[in-house]
């Protein structure tokens, strides 16, 4: 395959940003699109040009880290036909789970960093996710005693919560929610953190102060506010459902109730 990528390059956080466009050859259909970027580098290097500054680690979908948005989309398409494009099909996936045979030969990609005021680039398409890390530190402490392991059953759970909090911890934290978000909101991932933790028995002494903390926290950190676009949960890798929002703010008024009397 023979592509034209345009991808933004910026030398720091102080300095202004642009797109550069590159033309690369041979790349294989069942390359990740991480392993395109390499072969990039690769071919940068060998010209003693600055190899392009991306993020990734695990490159297996888990650690949420390869955070792009490809041809205007946070972690890009997933999946394309031989018809083209007309027939690409979009799922959940992330930048790691790409595969090139997602576009065409001759294809011109797009390649850019979240774009979201609450994750300033540091260099090319690197961003400064640690607003993320401080929600979560915002969220403070399950109560889970030490010792020996707990008998299965001491603490019954619904299957119900159970189910809601397993479907709420496969949040990964990449960020795609605020990137597509076109307020840059980051409500869907405080949400998932926030129920994850809510409906189990472990969490609840600190319910209260946990969803408070966080949305609060949240605000601080200058994300926008949501107006259920619903973009988030569209590009979220996980699938981490729209109602979730809807279930935090029902906790948030009730703790913000609770702490008013």
């Amino acid at each position: 395959m023979k592509l034209t990528l345009r991808v933004w390059r910026q030398k720091d956080a102080d300095a202004d940003g642009a797109m550069s466009t590159y033309e690369i050859d041979g790349i294989s259909p069942d390359m990740s699109f991480l392993e395109m970027l390499d072969t990039l580098n690769e071919e940068l290097i060998l010209r003693g040009d600055d190899p392009v500054a991306f993020d990734h680690d695990c490159r297996e979908g888990i650690c949420g880290a390869c955070s792009l948005v490809i041809n205007g989309d946070a972690h890009g398409p997933n999946g394309a036909s031989p018809a083209g494009a007309e027939s690409r099909a979009w799922g959940r996936t992330t930048t790691c789970q790409l595969h090139m045979r997602s576009f065409r030969d001759g294809d011109t990609i797009d390649v850019e960093p979240w774009r979201a005021a609450a994750f300033p680039v540091v260099k090319d398409l690197v961003v400064d996710r640690s607003a993320f890390d401080r929600i979560i530190q915002a969220g403070g402490y399950i109560t889970a005693p030490t010792g020996a392991a707990p008998e299965a059953h001491a603490t019954p759970v619904p299957k119900a919560d159970a189910d809601s909090a397993f479907e709420h911890a496969e949040c990964i934290g990449c960020g795609a929610c605020v990137a597509a978000c076109p307020n840059g909101s980051a409500m869907l991932f405080t949400s998932a953190k926030v129920n994850h933790l809510n409906v189990l028995p472990q969490g609840a002494p600190e319910r209260e102060s946990r969803v408070l903390g966080m949305v609060a926290r949240m605000d601080e950190e200058g994300f926008g506010g949501c107006t259920l676009t619903g973009e988030c949960a569209t590009a979220c890798p996980k699938g981490i459902p729209l109602p979730s929002i809807a279930a935090m703010n029902k906790e948030w008024l009730r703790a913000a109730r609770r702490r008013a009397v």
